[in-house]
């Protein structure tokens, strides 16, 4: 069995639902396929529980001959965050440690209602919703800055900022609860609105 990968990491096949969580088994080494460039510095480490979804990147299915063991591979970049533990349930998505570019958003109703009492049709309400941010992964990689070194480049929002962003953005999830949550990426953001108020 191989225990490294080149570039990715390696995680045990979960259920085909979206999204999902794994337990991260091996990370490759970092390096760029062509070689050239800095290794590219991981955020995350063997034992890291994460949320990902199997729906919009490229992944692939590894079965073990010996044991039957189910994997998957996949890029950092396609990993949504990480859970404060293994066997995370829906309650703990309000723990969510988004990477890369991503940010978690706690969402906003939107208003059924127009101030003048005027109830408005689903139709009506194809407009960018809002949000607060809960918490921003560490920024993208680019291994460009620090002279070729390497490096992230920062969101630009913050924990408690409130940001508009478009109806079909992001993956989003609910607690049993009912509190609604996305995980965006920092280019699904349009703005950042005022503080606590309306945009």
């Amino acid at each position: 069995m191989e225990t490294k990968t080149r570039g990715g990491i390696l995680l045990p096949a979960a259920a085909q639902r979206r999204p999902t969580s794994g337990d991260v088994v091996a990370l490759g080494d970092g390096k760029p396929a062509d070689g050239v460039g800095p290794a590219r510095q991981f955020t995350l480490a063997p034992g890291d529980t994460v949320l990902y979804s199997k729906f919009g990147f490229m992944y692939t299915d590894l079965k073990m001959a010996s044991g039957g063991d189910e994997y998957i591979l996949i890029r950092e970049d396609d990993v949504i965050g990480t859970l404060p533990r293994a066997s995370a349930v829906a309650d703990d998505i309000p723990e969510l440690k988004p990477l890369g570019d991503r940010v978690l958003v706690a969402v906003q109703d939107t208003a059924d209602v127009t101030i003048g009492g005027v109830l408005l049709p689903d139709s009506a309400k194809e407009r960018p919703l809002s949000g607060t941010v809960v918490r921003a992964g560490p920024g993208k990689w680019d291994a460009s800055l620090n002279d070729g070194k390497g490096g992230r480049v920062p969101i630009g929002v913050s924990p408690g900022d409130r940001v508009l962003y478009f109806k079909y953005a992001g993956d989003a999830m609910e607690t049993p609860s009912g509190e609604q949550f996305i995980v965006l990426r920092g280019d699904d953001l349009l703005c950042k609105t005022g503080g606590g108020g309306d945009a």
